[in-house]
């Protein structure tokens, strides 16, 4: 009987000498998530275009209504009826709803 191709079970020496070489048989790894969906940026967006009336409760329980005029990665712009307007860090947001 002539034997037949057997294959080499253990590593290679050079596998063995560089373990951090990708093998062949390894799954490629998944990429990362965006750090940003920018949904935040979308709903602002919408929410400034349609002029759309804001109830925003801050951290302290404190209830402001308005319209956001403009926005950046810190903070709103909040016009009120009759009342002053507002600039309002993100940080005391708790949260917000339309009216």
């Amino acid at each position: 009987m002539e034997p037949g191709n057997r294959r080499l079970i253990r590593p290679s020496l050079n596998e063995m000498k560089d373990p951090r070489a990708p093998r062949k048989d390894a799954q490629p790894k998944k990429a990362t998530p965006p750090d940003q969906t920018n949904a935040e940026n979308f709903y602002y967006l919408k929410q400034m275009q349609g002029k759309t009336q804001m109830t925003i409760v801050l951290k302290d329980g404190e209830t402001l209504k308005g319209v956001i005029e403009w926005y950046d990665k810190g903070c709103l712009k909040v016009n009120r009826d009759g009342e002053p307007n507002l600039l309002i860090f993100k940080s005391n947001i708790k949260y917000m709803y339309k009216a």
